[in-house]
């Protein structure tokens, strides 16, 4: 991903971030609570196969609505 889109998504997932914080459900590995950033960043990272960096810039749409599915479904 070309250096400008790459700063916009990570942007994009900060505010996913800020949205999600407080809405994951509790799990028994995170007793203190779960990071909104690093869960997003990690489903991004899982579903796609690749850092969000490294994700092809003809996918940037695609990634997007992902992100706004994860804002829709905290899990």
């Amino acid at each position: 991903m070309n250096k400008e889109n790459a700063s916009k998504l990570w942007k994009i997932i900060q505010e996913a971030g800020d949205y999600l914080q407080g809405q994951l459900p509790d799990h028994p590995n995170h007793p203190k609570g779960r990071n909104a950033y690093a869960h997003v960043a990690i489903c991004v990272k899982s579903n796609f196969n690749a850092s969000y960096k490294d994700i092809p810039d003809e996918k940037f749409d695609e990634v997007i609505k992902y992100i706004e599915f994860l804002k829709q479904n905290p899990n």
